[in-house]
């Protein structure tokens, strides 16, 4: 159920979940990649979107990134991986299972950029 789902997430928060709020977070909550504003299909303006997006990342329930065609990704906060972006067809994939370890550095995020295996197999055939 999406209502637990928004509870779990938002419980150490001191923000109050709005109807735009919950909207927001429930596309993100179901979407299985990182999404830009053009994934979404909301009930509210762009402002909105971008104050609701930027509360969330202040309360740090949400990551961001910036692609190669310049719009802001986003995604619910999880546990450190990678993004792969596909130079073909542009498809943006988590990898979460790729191991990088810098001693003495703090990661914050790694973006992999080549062709992903649906395209490198079309194109190999």
């Amino acid at each position: 159920m999406q209502k637990e789902k928004i509870k779990e997430l938002t419980k150490n928060s001191t923000m109050r979940v709005t109807k735009a709020r919950s909207e927001i977070l429930n596309i993100l909550i179901d979407a299985n990649r990182p999404l830009c504003y053009d994934d979404f299909d909301l009930s509210m303006d762009k402002a909105t979107f971008y104050r609701n997006i930027a509360k969330f990342e202040e309360e740090k329930l949400i990551n961001k990134f910036e692609s190669d065609d310049k719009k802001w990704y986003f995604e619910i906060a999880s546990a450190p991986h990678a993004h792969f972006i596909c130079k073909a067809c542009k498809k943006i994939e988590c990898i979460n299972d790729a191991k990088i370890e810098l001693v003495g550095y703090l990661v914050e995020s790694v973006t992999l950029k080549g062709i992903c295996k649906d395209c490198f197999v079309s194109n190999h055939q």
